[in-house]
């Protein structure tokens, strides 16, 4: 099991910018990948970024030329670079490992971290 921990969230206005970190803890050495996910108040969890073994990564249409994903060199911490924030980028953001898969669905990842809130106003 892997233990995630997030911090970085916090209260923006648009056009600003947020870095969010996710310490890894535990069995990490059967990790593959790990990402970001978001969670908008009533909508369902839905996929941000990904980064899998070898450095490769995967966006979202949104996340596009605004976010980054990365690692650290040690691959126990992960980070999601956010520029350019709007109101609609609001939520709840996890951070999540997979042992299989860097594809961004939910199923596909075994630990998840608590969250932490985003909020970006107009």
């Amino acid at each position: 099991q892997v233990q995630l921990v997030e911090s970085g969230g916090g209260s923006v206005q648009a056009g600003g910018s947020l870095r969010l970190s996710c310490a890894a803890s535990g069995n990490t050495y059967s990790t593959y990948s790990m990402a970001w996910f978001r969670q908008a108040p009533g909508k369902e969890r839905e996929g941000v970024a990904s980064i899998r073994d070898g450095g490769r990564t995967r966006y979202a249409d949104f996340a596009k030329d605004r976010f980054t994903i990365s690692q650290d060199r040690a691959k126990v911490t992960l980070y999601l670079q956010m520029n350019s924030l709007k109101p609609e980028d609001t939520g709840m953001y996890y951070c999540a490992s997979s042992t299989s898969s860097s594809l961004l669905v939910t199923a596909n990842y075994n630990s998840w971290g608590q969250g932490t809130q985003v909020t970006v106003s107009s």
